[in-house]
């Protein structure tokens, strides 16, 4: 297993947050009746979720103490956890443990479901493999595949591929299910992952990236027409505390990790434009979120708003150009199109690149026509 100092880091890039919450039939405490009463289920079944208001007689106490002492069946730490996560408000406001609750005062409160244990099972399922050797594996991972299993995506990931094409590798035995991996790549954003095949190469290449020192381009077409052909965009990301599905670039650098992104300018179409992204960090969904951090998100990123038309004219016909867009490329327009490294055996470095799968492409086809389009008739 690759050393936890490097990879841990590394593994929190470009990961649907769904991956990293818990399952809806793990057990549930049992809470007392005022509590039940105002239990709701969270849309995507991840957490509980839970309204309380203080009685009126109730003498001032810590937050964690109240709710420990007032939730039965339910451990101090899984209490501490919601604290820690953001997850307890007290009259719409966060709080942290050392509140001190008080008469009236309204608590509502997030609660993860115990972990998931996921079964590892290999599938064979083809895999599009751009370079191997005892080493590392080099795959083009296509939209729509999650990298590994987690909720709700059970099977069918590229590990449970993995696992079946590398049935003798004893790394790939263990039913692990993050198994060689060294970074990650949104489940909708296609492009090129390195995997490795024993613990000296992802410790080496865990390493690489803890250090920033790996290559990495992207492709996206993002919203609106950039006021630069390059730029650098630098911003700390962590959870959003009002939507903890979503990523927030907090601009004070309070909360969240340092990121950076470049960007360079491709095409300009008008309302869209077609930009390279360079990481020179990797945080989770850092591009989708900086590019929404400036004002042009990607196109038809529907968990950063992308999903909708932010930029072009009001006729009917553009709207049903936009919307036959999205149906084209149904996820946001995202490709991982280079990935750069030194080989942790040779000390070569080794670089891949991948050019843009085929609803990309289609969909800056469709652009080009319609540019083409609005140009003639302007000149007419």
């Amino acid at each position: 297993m690759a050393d936890e100092r490097y990879i841990n880091e590394e593994l929190d890039e470009d990961i649907e947050v769904d991956i990293e919450c818990d399952d809806e039939e793990s057990g549930v405490g049992i809470m007392p009746r005022r509590f039940l009463s105002d239990q709701k289920p969270d849309e995507n079944g991840l957490y509980e979720h839970y309204a309380i208001t203080v009685d009126k007689g109730q003498s001032m106490m810590r937050l964690d103490k109240y709710l420990t002492t007032h939730m039965e069946n339910c451990s101090r730490n899984r209490i501490q956890n919601a604290i820690d996560d953001g997850g307890v408000f007290v009259n719409e406001k966060p709080q942290k443990a050392s509140y001190k609750v008080k008469p009236f005062d309204h608590i509502s409160m997030r609660l993860a479901f115990p972990r998931y244990e996921v079964t590892l099972t290999p599938e064979d399922i083809p895999i599009d493999i751009m370079y191997e050797d005892d080493d590392v594996i080099v795959v083009n991972k296509e939209a729509g595949m999650c990298v590994h299993p987690g909720h709700g995506n059970y099977c069918g990931t590229l590990v449970n591929a993995l696992t079946f094409h590398l049935k003798d590798n004893p790394m790939f035995q263990q039913g692990n299910e993050r198994a060689g991996l060294v970074h990650r790549i949104d489940k909708n954003t296609s492009g090129i992952l390195v995997v490795g095949k024993n613990e000296q190469a992802c410790q080496h290449l865990s390493h690489q990236f803890f250090l920033h020192s790996t290559q990495r381009r992207y492709i996206a077409l993002v919203w609106g027409n950039l006021a630069d052909d390059e730029g650098t965009i630098t911003g700390h990301i962590g959870r959003n505390p009002k939507n903890r599905h979503q990523m927030y670039v907090f601009a004070d650098g309070s909360e969240g990790k340092h990121a950076v992104t470049h960007y360079r300018v491709l095409k300009r179409y008008g309302y869209v434009t077609l930009v390279e992204c360079r990481l020179e960090t990797g945080r989770t969904h850092q591009i989708r979120v900086h590019m929404q951090y400036i004002g042009h998100p990607l196109f038809n990123d529907e968990r950063y708003g992308g999903d909708k038309i932010l930029k072009g004219t009001t006729f009917s016909k553009y709207k049903q150009f936009i919307e036959n867009c999205f149906e084209t490329m149904p996820r946001h327009a995202l490709h991982a199109r280079l990935l750069g490294f030194e080989h942790p055996r040779t000390g070569e470095y080794k670089e891949f690149t991948l050019d843009l799968p085929a609803d990309f492409k289609a969909v800056l086809e469709k652009w080009d026509n319609y540019s083409r389009n609005v140009q003639n008739a302007f000149s007419e």
